[in-house]
């Protein structure tokens, strides 16, 4: 009983103070000024690998949660012309899930930091469903960067991003970016237009993150399929970062829960 008392009172609190250090780190990668500090945040360059093609290059430019320029050279497999196309200067394309995932841990840490130093903790359960908070907000953060969104290519077809360059991209080219764990990743599709005597065969694709060639979709009365897909990515170190936070932090909660367990199982079954 006295080592539960002392695992309630303080142990539980020392794990709670660990967790509020990550997690704060862990913010602080997401590089988004805090409201009332105002400050801007810096600007990262990152140059697109090209895996196993030389048929994409370009500069993307990072600022927090929004991309704020994306510079990209396509050399068109039919024919070698070479497309150049960028983001007009007014324009930047907020990035949803690191918006989405920097939410999760401000909320993991608003929980943590309702039960100060001077809270007393007076059963297991209540830490447990802590700790079932804190996770929660933790696995979505996690899976808000490790699982983008999957889109049908009407839905890429009619995203205001294909609307942000210059020149504007031509009517067979779509673009989509998004985050995969700790990669920025463009993907660009080439498309053709199906002819009316070839469409007895038609079936659209579903959503989904990446679509392979041939995939056919309609859109704007015009049918159409997936010649080529180029995809390209750039690592971002602190997105890495990130997720490694999130990872040790859901350890340390589970290590707690299940010292919790222990002495509750104990606490429930010791004989009289």
């Amino acid at each position: 009983e006295e080592e539960f008392k002392w695992l309630l009172q303080e142990e539980v609190h020392a794990v709670l103070k660990q967790l509020q250090d990550i997690l704060k780190e862990a913010s602080h990668r997401f590089a988004l000024p805090t409201s009332g500090l105002g400050g801007a945040v810096k600007q990262e360059n990152f140059v697109l690998s090209p895996s196993g093609t030389d048929q994409v290059k370009g500069v993307l430019t990072l600022q927090g949660d929004a991309l704020c320029q994306a510079d990209v050279n396509l050399k068109m497999p039919r024919n070698n012309q070479l497309l150049h196309f960028a983001f007009r200067e007014d324009k930047q394309w907020k990035l949803q899930q690191i918006q989405d995932a920097r939410n999760h841990v401000n909320q993991a840490i608003y929980l943590l930091m309702n039960r100060d130093i001077n809270y007393q903790f007076k059963t297991g359960s209540e830490v447990l469903k802590l700790m079932d908070a804190v996770m929660l907000q933790l696995s979505r953060a996690r899976n808000r960067l490790t699982t983008p969104a999957t889109l049908t290519l009407p839905e890429v077809a009619s995203s205001g991003l294909t609307k942000m360059f210059t020149p504007a991209l031509p009517p067979d080219i779509l673009v989509n970016f998004y985050i995969n764990l700790n990669k920025l990743c463009l993907t660009i599709y080439q498309l053709h237009v199906l002819q009316p005597s070839t469409t007895k065969n038609f079936k659209p694709a579903g959503g989904s993150i990446l679509h392979n060639p041939g995939a056919m979709f309609e859109f704007g009365n015009q049918r159409y399929e997936v010649s080529h897909v180029h995809k390209v990515e750039c690592v971002v170190p602190w997105l890495n970062d990130a997720l490694v936070f999130f990872t040790v932090s859901l350890q340390l909660c589970q290590q707690l829960k299940d010292k919790i367990s222990v002495f509750s199982s104990y606490w429930n079954y010791r004989p009289y």
